[in-house]
């Protein structure tokens, strides 16, 4: 028995809506802007390269035949300039219904952000943790508001080294990769724990993008070969996030692709590993992050 395929003509109506993508000048991220830009949302494209975000909200609000997308500077490898997007953001908005975290490094030569933290734990979960702490105030006072992280297949793989987080003693791309993933969904999960217990309404939603070609895999040799067979479009891949952020969904759940091994497909709920839920490693990282950011989530 097959169900009706979730697809971008679900999305409902967004006017007065406003949203955040991070990432969003390219891949998942920039199919995710369109669409809700598209459907009438104003959408902040936040990402790093002001030149090619730019280019994407002038390529999407032409598309569109909208002015809804709007450009701003973030670079997540920078805890200074997330303190910088979000004043700047408070400054001209007193709401937002959803912040989409859905930029990321994936499997890059050693390197560290501007705080010192190894790439892609600094940048894919810490960065997003600061970012979220920051703007939590104008996501609680915006009714139906919903914080989403886009997380992968690859925390399958991954696990939380809280004695070498920063990969100092010994670096693994694939292993690192795989803990900052992880670290996607123990965010989202204690989050909503969370915001449950402050009686919030927003909720708290991951989702992945299967296997997506994207520019994202610039670094990782075989998947990149691989993509033209195997890898779905970026529309269809930045469906789960956008199933996550507008459709119907409730606090904690996850989504994928529906296909299999949840690697294309349209997009359903799914379901994380167990070691994902575990409450103690989600209680603890979720403490070191507000340590190592410096931002403490009033909630």
């Amino acid at each position: 028995m097959s169900k009706r395929k979730w697809t971008n003509s679900n999305i409902p109506d967004q006017t007065g809506r406003l949203v955040i993508v991070t990432g969003a000048n390219s891949g998942i991220g920039y199919e995710t802007a369109k669409a809700l830009a598209a459907k009438n949302a104003t959408v902040i494209v936040a990402s790093r390269n002001a030149q090619k975000g730019e280019a994407a909200v002038d390529t999407i609000n032409a598309k569109n035949g909208t002015s809804n997308a709007r450009f701003m500077s973030l670079d997540l490898a920078s805890l200074a300039s997330v303190r910088t997007f979000a004043g700047q953001f408070k400054t001209h908005y007193d709401r937002l219904d959803v912040l989409i975290n859905n930029a990321g490094v994936m499997m890059p030569p050693y390197g560290l952000t501007e705080d010192g933290f190894e790439l892609q734990f600094g940048i894919n979960h810490l960065g997003h943790f600061a970012l979220t702490g920051l703007l939590i105030d104008r996501i609680l006072q915006t009714n139906n508001s919903r914080v989403v992280t886009v997380s992968s297949s690859a925390h399958n793989w991954g696990q939380v080294n809280f004695d070498d987080l920063n990969s100092e003693q010994k670096y693994d791309k694939v292993r690192a990769y795989g803990q900052s993933k992880i670290a996607n969904l123990y965010f989202t999960y204690e989050l909503q724990r969370k915001l449950t217990a402050a009686g919030a309404h927003t909720i708290a939603t991951a989702a992945h993008p299967g296997w997506t070609a994207t520019n994202l895999q610039r670094h990782a040799g075989l998947f990149r070969f691989f993509n033209p067979i195997f890898g779905q479009k970026m529309d269809m891949g930045a469906l789960p996030t956008l199933m996550a952020a507008v459709g119907p969904a409730k606090g904690a759940d996850y989504f994928g692709p529906g296909g299999f091994m949840e690697a294309r497909g349209y997009p359903k709920k799914v379901h994380s590993n167990e070691l994902s839920h575990d409450k103690d490693i989600a209680a603890r990282l979720w403490s070191i992050s507000e340590e190592l950011s410096g931002v403490k989530f009033s909630l």
